[in-house]
């Protein structure tokens, strides 16, 4: 077939603001590409009006600003550009408590969640939960500003402090339950339905995110972990995210979802090329939307 939309280039943008060692990757991936047309979109210096003209067939988020994040992929969105993830999905992603109703709606073990709006409310939660409890922003991220509850005294202290903090998200306390888990989580990769690799997190401290030292190893992807990540991934409707897990007794929780997903420390342990399958589902997705324009067009 030789219509001219698979003639030209895919038109990718790649929306950021700070540029890591991820997006390092993703843009030497995308510049290797022949059929690929890289633009980057920073956050911090595009000006967008309210027009229905884009010059892009897909935008792929990698802002760590997630509020400019969502206004941009809605208006991209709304444009008819194809946006990875939706703007939906990062909203829903983007906020732990809409992530832990999303999963426990399609009946994802996850673990016990409760919120509160006001220091007292929390406490009278956290007595309610019961010992230790975590605290987290709703809107985090690299394990910052989570606290371990682990009796009364520490809950009082820390509720408020919580409450002088300027944002507002910092007046919605996010509890959720502690689960004793080996000295280890995991952190596994979906694109486009497919579990493609999964790695351990695993530190000496509670945390084990990589940004507080948590090192990575090769974790197997068996068909359950495949099929939950799939689930977990499905309940937020996105495309190309990551899903943290924890190990129980009772099996897998799912406790978060990772929609502009850090995973330059997976690199060191995982067989899969993370970088290039995101590029390779980018300019799927920009092909099918092409195709899917012109069909409309006939």
């Amino acid at each position: 077939m030789n219509s001219q939309s698979e003639e030209r280039k895919v038109r990718l943008g790649l929306l950021l603001s700070n540029i890591r060692l991820e997006e390092k990757l993703l843009i030497q991936e995308a510049q290797r590409r022949p059929d690929v047309e890289l633009t980057l979109v920073d956050s911090r210096e595009i000006v967008l009006d309210l027009q229905n003209e884009r010059s892009l067939d897909v935008l792929l988020d990698r802002d760590i600003s997630q509020s400019r994040a969502m206004h941009a992929l809605q208006l991209f969105q709304n444009s008819g550009v194809k946006t990875i993830n939706s703007y939906e999905a990062v909203r829903v992603g983007g906020d732990k408590l809409l992530t832990s109703k999303a999963l426990h709606d399609a009946g994802i073990h996850t673990p016990r969640v409760r919120v509160a709006f006001t220091p007292e409310s929390a406490l009278s939660a956290i007595e309610e939960m019961g010992y230790p409890v975590v605290l987290k922003p709703v809107d985090g991220s690299w394990g910052r500003l989570m606290a371990k509850i682990e009796n009364r005294i520490a809950a009082e202290a820390i509720l408020e402090h919580k409450s002088h903090l300027s944002s507002y998200f910092h007046s919605v306390f996010y509890l959720q339950e502690w689960i004793q888990k080996p000295g280890r989580d995991i952190r596994a990769f979906v694109i486009e339905g497919e579990t493609i690799c999964a790695a351990y997190r695993v530190s000496d401290h509670w945390l084990t995110n990589a940004a507080r030292g948590g090192r990575a190893m090769e974790c197997a992807v068996t068909p359950e972990l495949h099929q939950l990540c799939v689930r977990a991934a499905r309940a937020v409707s996105g495309e190309c995210l990551a899903i943290d897990l924890m190990e129980t007794s009772n099996g897998f929780t799912v406790h978060e979802v990772n929609c502009a997903m850090e995973f330059k420390e997976s690199l060191k342990a995982v067989k899969a090329d993370i970088p290039a399958r995101i590029i390779d589902y980018c300019i799927k997705a920009a092909r099918a939307a092409q195709h899917q324009k012109e069909y409309q067009h006939v």
